[in-house]
């Protein structure tokens, strides 16, 4: 039985999937990754990536903070992948608990997830951080510089910067989701950003699958580790 047949036997048989994604899920729908060969972390820029989008370096220069957000973070005509949908299917037809991801993106909602639990926040959510009003993210990309609510203060995308602490409640409903699930997916990521890679330790269901184009540290652990392109993959996949 080759690879694509066990994943295959593993999904017919299974009732309450979750899975887990990262960066290569969006790829395809035009979303860089950030750790690729061709991601952001290896363009050049006046401050390194992970310098920028940190908590202490968007309060102290949120202009320059801004310029490579507006840049570099946010695709706004992106459209959900294949894998995307898949993961909604799957919801859809009763056998999957829901997503979590690691993405800011959005698509597993456009794509018709209902469960989907981001866990570093979305791009499509701003609110300001005086009144805490909400703003879309058209504020944000319509705005010539630092995005200003209509009170005065700076609007804040809620985005998970580093320096910041993940939403408790989405970590329990990830745990929660994780713990009841007998088969656990994940999709698109090197699983080296920590605390979310280490959710994968509270699964205690029947088979953990990997799917990710590079190895990860977690392949040992897995039943079934296959590492390709998730669109050659899924494709050939029936649900």
């Amino acid at each position: 039985m080759n690879q694509i047949e066990q994943l295959q036997t593993i999904l017919n048989h299974a009732k309450r999937i979750v899975f887990f994604t990262g960066a290569g899920v969006s790829t395809d729908s035009g979303i860089p990754d950030f750790r690729s060969t061709d991601g952001l972390y290896n363009m050049e820029y006046d401050y390194p990536p992970e310098e920028i989008i940190s908590h202490s370096f968007f309060l102290e220069n949120p202009k320059e903070f801004y310029r490579f957000y507006k840049n570099k973070m946010i695709y706004e005509d992106a459209q959900p992948s294949m894998t995307h949908e898949f993961i909604a299917k799957c919801e859809a037809k009763g056998i999957s608990l829901g997503v979590i991801t690691q993405n800011i993106d959005g698509l597993h909602t456009e794509a018709g997830s209902k469960h989907v639990v981001e866990l570093h926040g979305s791009v499509l959510r701003n609110n300001c951080m005086k009144c805490g009003k909400f703003h879309p993210v058209s504020s944000v990309t319509s705005a010539e510089s630092i995005p200003i609510c209509e009170c005065g203060g700076i609007i804040k995308p809620d985005v998970v910067l580093y320096e910041e602490a993940l939403n408790n409640k989405d970590l329990e409903d990830a745990v929660h989701m994780i713990m009841n699930a007998d088969v656990m997916i994940v999709l698109g990521t090197s699983l080296t950003v920590y605390p979310a890679a280490g959710l994968i330790r509270y699964f205690q269901g029947s088979h953990l699958v990997i799917i990710n184009k590079s190895t990860t540290r977690y392949d040992q652990n897995a039943d079934l580790c296959i590492n390709a392109s998730l669109k050659d993959v899924l494709s050939q996949i029936k649900i």
